[in-house]
């Protein structure tokens, strides 16, 4: 029988949790329940206890009671509540998993969630669903669904939507993935809409020697997912044409890298071919939100939600300095393409962000920085979305890929 896990504080929320089981069970799945609640008495039975979870992170839960640190309490049934469900999911008893809370229940369900594989289901009913979840979904497949109303008590409102996130849990568990036809060795792809193009040749380049392309949208969380999937084991290589992240990281823009971009393939040591794409902008909302401090900048409206402003030759040293020293860590085939003529489709000669001050400042610092023991670095005559250029990045990927086999 498929089985979903849910982690839940049944001192607070143990009413919710029995109702929100009996409708998962009434779909033909069975359930167990997860106590990571510490000061009330479980207002039900759990399958795994308070107890339990609280050893499973090193600590006792009378000890986190008495200390009265709720902080610290929270953290730390989090991380025994990940310890139980990797032990289920390795064990073969879990299928999916689930959760109800506020925001120290998400915290605590949403953490354990995201030790789990990509690809296992994982859904959250939350009060805080509808404004910035990315601390509970982090880079991985976490589904957060709006409480609408507080988690307090079984309601005409609460008890629909529980209904509908039971009936979800049951159906994920009990889904199979259909055959895809034959395996194909996975390579990841960095993209963002100025460097579309130089992925799009890439990637059908990669298609035509055989591999299945991966592209990720360089937004944050993209960068995050990305990184999240080769840490995971599942990524022959990675083509990392896109590393404009690092840009809002520098300079505090709405899509900062996440702290392991560009770790994980070196990390691993999966072959990693490694751009320097969309390194001449940093994002933000509206132009109306731009900070104070940049409405001078060389600004350009790319649409009217986003923003996009002009690196400085001191931010693309930085930036230039970070890569660098990230590319330097790896224990893999490790191979930087430098696109002299131009980083992004709006950084070439008569576009809006071209800058030679910036991009030498950007290239010389790559120069400068990078191991060549370590790191291989190609300095090509060609903007990044030039063919020459993409294919010359696609076309190493495949004989390091090679060579490593």
């Amino acid at each position: 029988m498929p089985t979903v896990v849910l982690v839940g504080t049944l001192d607070t929320k143990g009413h919710e949790y029995a109702y929100l089981a009996d409708r998962i069970r009434e779909d033909g799945v069975g359930v167990v329940l997860v106590d990571a609640g510490i000061v009330g008495v479980p207002q039900m039975t759990p399958d795994v206890s308070r107890e339990e979870v609280a050893a499973a992170a090193g600590a006792d839960v009378q000890a986190l009671a008495d200390a009265g640190d709720r902080g610290a309490a929270v953290e730390t049934m989090a991380r025994g509540a990940a310890e139980i469900v990797k032990r289920l999911h390795a064990e073969g008893r879990l299928d999916a998993i689930g959760g109800l809370g506020g925001s120290g229940g998400s915290s605590i369900a949403t953490y354990a969630m995201r030790q789990l594989p990509i690809g296992v289901p994982k859904l959250m009913v939350s009060t805080v669903a509808s404004g910035d979840t990315s601390p509970y979904v982090g880079s991985v497949d976490v589904t957060m669904m709006y409480s609408v109303v507080d988690i307090a008590g079984v309601n005409s409102i609460s008890a629909k939507i529980m209904t509908n996130a039971a009936a979800a849990l049951a159906g994920m568990a009990k889904a199979s993935v259909p055959p895809l036809g034959e395996a194909k060795p996975l390579i990841t792809a960095s993209m963002f809409g100025v460097t579309t193009a130089a992925v799009t040749t890439a990637r059908e380049r990669l298609e035509e020697l055989g591999y299945e392309v991966l592209v990720f949208h360089q937004t944050g969380a993209g960068g995050g997912s990305m990184e999240a999937l080769i840490e995971a084991g599942f990524i022959t290589g990675s083509l990392d044409v896109t590393t404009t992240e690092f840009c809002d990281l520098v300079a505090g823009g709405v899509l900062a890298a996440v702290p392991d971009r560009l770790e994980s393939a070196g990390r691993r040591g999966v072959p990693q071919v490694v751009s320097l794409g969309a390194l001449d902008m940093v994002n933000f909302g509206p132009l109306e939100t731009v900070p104070e401090r940049y409405r001078d900048r060389n600004l350009y409206v790319h649409n009217p939600t986003i923003t996009l402003m002009r690196t400085t030759p001191d931010e693309c040293r930085e930036i230039g300095r970070i890569i660098a020293g990230k590319l330097n860590a790896a224990t893999g085939p490790t191979e930087l393409f430098v696109p002299l003529r131009g980083v992004s489709a709006i950084a070439t000669e008569g576009q809006v962000f071209y800058d030679t001050e910036a991009d030498t400042a950007l290239f010389d610092t790559i120069r400068e920085s990078i191991d060549p023991s370590k790191v291989v670095l190609h300095e090509i005559d060609a903007d990044v979305n030039d063919p020459t250029f993409a294919l010359a990045m696609a076309n190493r990927l495949h004989e390091l890929i090679e060579a490593a086999a």
